[in-house]
């Protein structure tokens, strides 16, 4: 078993996070914002979206002053995505299907340069209402072993209230480091 991840309540921000590092991100509230990002972040960003349709993200982008241009969606909704601007965005997948959410996020992560690129799933705690706990844990490994390999920086936001224990535990575990807002 992988060494468990050290627990960091505020002492230290997502913005000093190293090239291939993945953080679990207790955030309290669904809100869409990004405003715990550093700006470098959004240069290359891949967000995998359970929570917003690309209108909204692009809303909460142009709110942190960053560039929608600069930015990747993968929708994982079960709603139909309409959507005429300046986010790439890949073919939505519903959050039942996280076979359909991998092949969607791996064809992105090309997109997503090594050492430079940030990728932010903005609610895991979405897929633990569609799937069974094993399924999302193994479909996260998987996730956050690929983000790490291309060297992107993950963050996977969850709520913490929303959470089994060893729900959290599990995630805790496959990431480098938990952080709390």
């Amino acid at each position: 078993m992988p060494e468990r991840p050290a627990r960091v309540d505020g002492g230290r921000s997502v913005d000093a996070l190293d090239a291939g590092t993945q953080a679990l991100f207790y955030r309290s509230g669904a809100q869409v914002s990004f405003d715990f990002l550093p700006d470098a972040a959004f240069e290359n960003l891949l967000v995998v979206s359970t929570t917003a349709l690309p209108s909204r993200i692009e809303r909460a982008v142009d709110e942190c002053g960053a560039d929608p241009a600069r930015v990747g969606v993968v929708p994982v909704t079960g709603s139909t995505v309409a959507y005429d601007g300046p986010l790439w965005v890949a073919k939505r997948t519903a959050p039942s299907d996280l076979t359909g959410v991998s092949i969607r996020l791996s064809e992105a992560l090309r997109h997503v340069r090594p050492g430079r690129g940030w990728v932010v799933f903005d609610n895991v705690t979405t897929l633990f209402m569609y799937a069974q706990t094993d399924r999302v844990i193994r479909f996260l490994e998987t996730v956050v072993e690929a983000v790490r390999e291309r060297g992107g920086r993950g963050v996977y936001v969850a709520l913490p209230g929303a959470l089994a224990p060893e729900s959290r535990e599990r995630l805790e575990d496959i990431v480098d480091v938990a952080l709390t807002e």
